[in-house]
């Protein structure tokens, strides 16, 4: 079968039979497309079902050679796998010449996240007093109370808000929905964003519940960069975007108690192995602290 046929097939399939997020779409074909190109150009093969093992091989040494990040490659060679696998599966092709070959080696960096001063200081940087900055103290608090996604963030409409109970709906990967709760602290400030800050900025154009000046909803881009703004305006040096707000929600949850399970929920992990690494944060910032603070734990005395 014609590479770019089969590509066309197995992305239809993650789109409709698997319901996978455009974000996670374009991954995979911008991938498959990379991988596509090299077996036509370096290997000759213009067919799917004529791609040998060593044919991959050749290609994840072409990643490795070009100073790929291991994680890249992984990612990479999963789009890969999964592809040969629904050609096999689909009786496109009769044999998967990915089998058994071994993912690059990788180490999951630990996700940055903010302390709680550090947090609290984001939250009280927006000007309350206008509705801009009401929107965004609301979208601010929004973040750190539910741990949500930028892509959830702009997706949640008027309706999807349940202030009288504390309840968010979401929308998250591949359309599936779950309901978080918001809290104390947000569900004020979003009430009052509601009753003072959005009726300003409603054009009757959206129903999105954080709007820009035009009376539409807000961007990725935009929500960034006022995450940018924020950090920049109360001090924070770290490098901040909006998921790194994400990665603090679940950080300071594991560290005030909460446990493993109700975290995953909340974020909307389908693996609790995602979840994981927030548990390694956590250990890791308590060897920090013992480390600074014990007295025979390295801490050079005063």
């Amino acid at each position: 079968m014609d590479f770019s046929l089969a590509v066309d097939q197995f992305l239809s399939f993650l789109r409709f039979e698997r319901s996978l997020a455009v974000n996670t779409l374009e991954s995979y074909s911008f991938d498959l497309a990379r991988y596509a190109l090299f077996m036509d150009e370096e290997q000759g093969i213009d067919e799917a079902d004529a791609v040998s093992r060593d044919a991959v091989r050749a290609f994840l040494n072409h990643l490795a050679q070009h100073q790929l990040k291991p994680s890249t490659q992984a990612r990479m060679l999963s789009a890969v796998r999964m592809f040969h696998r629904f050609l096999l599966r689909e009786k496109l092709c009769s044999l998967d010449p990915t089998e058994d070959l071994e993912l690059p080696k990788r180490r999951r960096a630990l996700p940055v996240f903010l302390n709680l001063t550090e947090m609290l200081d984001l939250l009280n940087a927006p000007d309350r007093s206008t509705p801009l900055g009401l929107r965004d103290a609301a979208m601010l608090e929004t973040l750190y109370a539910t741990g949500i996604r930028v892509s959830e963030l702009i997706g949640i409409a008027l309706s999807d808000l349940r202030l009288d109970s504390g309840l968010l709906r979401v929308f998250g990967k591949g359309s599936k929905g779950r309901v978080v709760p918001l809290g104390q602290s947000a569900s004020k400030v979003l009430s009052h964003y509601l009753e003072v800050g959005r009726p300003s900025l409603d054009k009757g154009k959206s129903d999105a519940l954080f709007l820009n000046l035009r009376g539409t909803g807000l961007s990725r881009q935009g929500i960034w960069k006022l995450v940018k703004r924020y950090a920049l305006a109360a001090g924070i040096q770290k490098e901040l975007s909006p998921h790194k707000l994400r990665h603090s929600f679940a950080t300071h949850l594991l560290e005030y108690g909460a446990d493993l399970r109700s975290v995953q929920e909340m974020l909307g992990h389908a693996d609790i192995g995602t979840t994981q690494i927030y548990t390694h944060v956590s250990r890791e910032r308590l060897r920090g602290v013992v480390k600074s603070a014990h007295p025979r734990a390295g801490r050079k005395p005063g």
